[in-house]
C-alpha cells in the first residue's frame, strides 16, 4: 500500500499531510475532522482538493498540523491535500490547478515597526 507523505504551509502553519488509497477517513492530530475543525467552513475547505476531483471517500488522509489560526491550519491542510492528490496521479493536476489549490499562499502578517503602534498604524497625533 502506497503512502504520499506531503507538506502545506499557510501563514505561519504547517501541515504534514499522509494520504492512502482507503474508505474516505480524515484525522488531523489524532481526531476527527469534525471534532478538530469544529467549523463547517473549515472543514469544507480542508475537502475541498477531494471534492473537485470527485474522490470522496476513496483516501484515508491523516494530518499532523502547528502553529497559526484555525484558517491558517485549514488553508495549510488543504494546500497539503491538493499535492498529495497530485503525486497519486498527474491527472488530477490541471483540475486543482484551475481551482488555485496548488499554488501557496505567500501573504505574512507583517512585523511592527519601532515609533509605531501596529506595522502601519500610528500613534494617535496631538496638536496640542
Amino acid at each position: 500500500m502506497q503512502i504520499i507523505n506531503t507538506i502545506g504551509r499557510r501563514k505561519t502553519s504547517i501541515a504534514r499531510v499522509y494520504v492512502k488509497p482507503g474508505k474516505g477517513d480524515i484525522k488531523v492530530n489524532d481526531r476527527d475532522l469534525k471534532e478538530y475543525f469544529l467549523s463547517e467552513i473549515h472543514q469544507t475547505t480542508v475537502k475541498q482538493p477531494l471534492s473537485t476531483i470527485k474522490a470522496e471517500g476513496q483516501y484515508d488522509v491523516t494530518v499532523n498540523v502547528e502553529g497559526g489560526g484555525v484558517k491558517g491550519q485549514a488553508e495549510a491542510v488543504r494546500l497539503g491535500i491538493a499535492r498529495a492528490l497530485v503525486e497519486f496521479s498527474t491527472e488530477n493536476k490541471p483540475a486543482l490547478k484551475k481551482e488555485g489549490l496548488l499554488t501557496r499562499d505567500s501573504r505574512m502578517v507583517e512585523r511592527k515597526k519601532p515609533g509605531r503602534r501596529k506595522a502601519r498604524r500610528r500613534f494617535q497625533f496631538s496638536k496640542r
